[in-house]
């Protein structure tokens, strides 16, 4: 078994589409002859854009799932905190204390 088929084998096996991809790249360099650090850098540039996009992604999420905490947890307690005392003036102006 050469390292070409066993390279293959393993991305073949893999659930994962960078692992398949990487496969793929090492086994067409090395049957190119292309230098392997030359592959390993650009799939290295391709895993760290794959990686900050899927961050923006899950930054953009952040805001919906964060809006129900907010909404009935915070807000709640920030206007007993704020409208509170003013309440309570009210009513004592009202019943005339």
């Amino acid at each position: 078994l050469s390292r070409s088929d066993a390279i293959r084998a393993m991305g073949e096996r893999s659930d994962i589409p960078e692992l398949r991809n990487f496969a793929s790249s090492m086994v067409q360099a090395e049957r190119l002859g292309i230098p392997v650090a030359n592959v390993l850098r650009i799939q290295a540039g391709e895993m760290r854009t794959k990686r900050s996009q899927r961050a923006e992604e899950m930054a953009q999420k952040v805001p919906v799932k964060i809006l129900f905490p907010l909404i009935f947890c915070i807000l709640p307690v920030l206007f007993i905190v704020i409208l509170g005392p003013a309440v309570i003036s009210i009513f004592s102006s009202l019943s005339g204390k």
